[in-house]
């Protein structure tokens, strides 16, 4: 299932949390090499995630962490903004209507629907928050997984060649992206705004079970 968490909610579930910031440290540090911070619990963590983000994350069946993506308004401190802005000509991304998307991530154990339930948690925060556009910087390889997730961006600007190539890019998601994102999840568009109704009206609460919307 998809859970919508607040950075300040994280420590209510913390076998969640755990997998998760472990998840990135394999998959940004060990296996991509990027430059990043990993403590002494093996999470990657860095400044953005003490800014209170609200966190989309697949949750699977036995509580471990499938896959996340991190969310920040843009009228605040973003990575785009703060490390990126020579790919932007110097131009802030700055607007109540744009999200900054980072640290896209997937479970070395996800299931194969992972991909698709982060598209389709971002269409949902889109469509719940009134969003026109995310913003993110994407490599090489996050390029062929959005274009497989049917989710090509608008490039703002793009520097470097091959594998150190980077971009900016905003992306936008209408009604009709919801049909194929939600077969490919299994679930209907009421399981899935049930998932964000409930995060969001529970103050994310770690539930009982039983209360939540499940697929099988």
């Amino acid at each position: 299932m998809l859970r919508y968490l607040y950075g300040n909610d994280l420590a209510k579930f913390p076998l969640l949390a755990d997998t998760m910031f472990k998840d990135r440290a394999e998959q940004f540090s060990r296996r991509l090499g990027w430059d990043v911070s990993v403590d002494d619990k093996g999470h990657e963590r860095d400044e953005y995630d003490d800014m209170n983000p609200l966190y989309v994350i697949w949750e699977q069946a036995d509580g471990r962490h499938g896959g996340s993506m991190r969310f920040l308004p843009t009228v605040g401190q973003t990575m785009v903004n703060d490390h990126f802005s020579h790919l932007t000509d110097g131009v802030h991304i700055e607007s109540p209507l744009i999200w900054e998307c980072t640290r896209f991530c997937l479970s070395p154990d996800a299931d194969r629907r992972a991909s698709a339930a982060l598209a389709l948690g971002a269409g949902e925060l889109m469509a719940s928050f009134k969003l026109e556009h995310y913003v993110g910087v994407f490599d090489p390889r996050m390029e062929r997984i959005y274009r497989l997730m049917g989710l090509v961006p608008e490039v703002i600007g793009m520097a470097g060649e091959g594998r150190d190539r980077i971009g900016v890019g905003l992306w936008s998601m209408d009604e009709a992206a919801f049909e194929p994102t939600l077969k490919r999840v299994g679930v209907t568009r009421e399981i899935s705004q049930g998932w964000l109704r409930y995060s969001l009206s529970t103050g994310n609460r770690a539930p009982a079970p039983e209360a939540l919307p499940r697929t099988a």
